[in-house]
C-alpha cells in the first residue's frame, strides 16, 4: 500500500534533540538530516509518507508528526440547497439505553442464566 506524501507536518523540538541520528537512519523517505549544529532538521517535508518511524524511535520525544490541515475547495463544501437532514449513521443511545452489559443481560436488563 503506498502512502500519500505531503499530508503531514514534521516538527523537531531542538531543545529536546540530542542529535543521536536515529530518526535520520529510520526515515525511509530521507525527510530528515543532521545539521551543522549536530541536531536533526526537516529538509524535505513534502516527501514525508507519514510512517511515523522517526517519532516512534526518537528516544527524546523530540519529533512530532501531525496531519496538516487541508484547505477545503468550493466543490468540497456542502451546498446550502442540498442540505440533507437525515443521518446515515446509527443514532447514539441515550445513557438510559446504554446501561448494562449486552452480553450478560437480556432485553429487560436481567442477567442471562
Amino acid at each position: 500500500m503506498s502512502k500519500k506524501k505531503g499530508l503531514v507536518k514534521v516538527t523537531i523540538y531542538p531543545a529536546w534533540c540530542k542529535g543521536c541520528g536515529i530518526c535520520v537512519a529510520f526515515c525511509p523517505a530521507q525527510v530528515l538530516q543532521l545539521g551543522a549544529d549536530g541536531k536533526a532538521h526537516v529538509v524535505r517535508e513534502s516527501e514525508c509518507i507519514s510512517c511515523g518511524f522517526c517519532e516512534l524511535h526518537c528516544p527524546d520525544f523530540a519529533i512530532s508528526v501531525t496531519p496538516q490541515k487541508r484547505q477545503r475547495t468550493k466543490a468540497q463544501l456542502p451546498s446550502e440547497k442540498s442540505e440533507d437532514k437525515t443521518s446515515t449513521t446509527e443514532p447514539v443511545p441515550s445513557p438510559e439505553q446504554a446501561v448494562g452489559t449486552p452480553n450478560l443481560e437480556n432485553n429487560n436488563g436481567q442477567k442471562k442464566t
